[in-house]
């Protein structure tokens, strides 16, 4: 199937005879990047399901306030990067938990989930990145999973390159660290 460009996906959304036409080429197009963007960060399927549908409600009742001024999937990552963060927050906040609590608790989510179909290596891989730092774990996931450019990480987050680059090292570095220490033990 051919992809369609921002750019019909975005005027047929304004008009509103194909306002649904648009705003179902948006879905087809990008539902499932969000969608793997979210788990990444919340792990729980459930979790990342009711985030892509709240994600996407966002870009239905805004995106005739888009002005072109980013990449459309760009700001879907923005608004979804968000919603994820508020809830892992809220999260933290309602189990009055810390950070390292939440990363042990989505660990322990990843391992039990029927949905992670992963080998031993990639669930390594995912207990690890669990570990760095929630910035820095997003960071990295969208530089080694989505593949996006620093520049367009930069316009997601709102930070400069030079900090995504080393926030980057830093994050590989200690999931290089803790896999290979897994392998010693």
């Amino acid at each position: 199937m051919k992809q369609v460009e921002d750019e019909e996906i975005i005027s047929k959304f304004i008009e509103d005879k194909t306002r649904n036409i648009g705003f179902n080429l948006l879905l087809q197009k990008y539902q499932q990047k969000i969608y793997w963007h979210i788990r990444r960060l919340v792990i729980d399927h459930d979790d990342a399901d009711d985030l892509v549908q709240e994600t996407f409600v966002k870009v239905w009742k805004n995106l005739h306030n888009f002005r072109n001024d980013s990449q459309l999937y760009t700001w879907i990552y923005r608004i979804a990067t968000n919603e994820s963060i508020t809830f892992l927050n809220k999260k933290k906040k309602r189990n009055n938990i810390s950070l390292d609590e939440i990363n042990s608790e989505l660990a322990e989510i990843l391992a039990s989930s029927a949905h992670f179909d992963g080998d031993k290596i990639q669930r390594k891989l995912q207990e690890a990145i669990l570990t760095l730092p929630e910035k820095q774990r997003i960071i990295f996931n969208m530089k080694y999973f989505d593949d996006m450019k620093y520049e367009e990480i930069s316009a997601v987050l709102g930070t400069t390159v030079g900090a995504l680059k080393a926030s980057f090292h830093i994050a590989t570095k200690k999931i290089e660290a803790i896999l290979i220490n897994e392998d010693l033990h």
